[in-house]
């Protein structure tokens, strides 16, 4: 026989995990200082260039 399950602990585990998940993503996105966002966006662009460079054309 199956143990019943006791859905409002189901659901509070369900928020309690998306809120930590949440948690996280605003930790990496608002977590950094200004010139550390400006750093991060310039090594990204640099990336993106150079990733262009080494396209070959069809």
């Amino acid at each position: 026989m199956v143990e019943p399950i006791n859905l409002n602990k189901v659901r509070k585990d369900r928020a309690k995990a998306a809120a930590k998940a949440k948690g996280a993503q605003n930790r990496t996105l608002f977590g950094l200082k200004k010139t550390e966002k400006i750093v991060a966006e310039m090594e990204a662009e640099r990336a993106r260039q150079k990733h262009d460079q080494t396209r070959r054309e069809d």
